[in-house]
């Protein structure tokens, strides 16, 4: 099945997930958020992961994944990092 939601960070994103990271300074699901959004990310590389690879490395669902690839494509950086009001 092909991904309709496809994460990229540019630069400035993938350093402030990185650091978020880094840091743990955060809530835990932010923490989750942003290792999914790395683990997502297309940007550096052309290879392709499935749902089902980065929900295992980050011990979520995969539904869980694919929520927050769309939550980042349809409202960004910020809305993928927090939960929804």
């Amino acid at each position: 099945m092909r991904k309709l939601y496809i994460v990229r960070l540019d630069e400035a994103e993938r350093g402030q997930v990185r650091a978020l990271v880094r840091t743990g300074k955060v809530a835990a699901y932010q923490l989750t958020h942003a290792r999914v959004l790395l683990k997502a990310d297309q940007g550096m590389s052309r290879k392709r992961v499935t749902d089902q690879v980065v929900a295992a490395a980050v011990e979520v669902g995969p539904a869980t994944v694919a929520r927050i690839r769309q939550r980042f494509v349809e409202e960004g950086l910020d809305a993928a990092l927090r939960r929804k009001p």
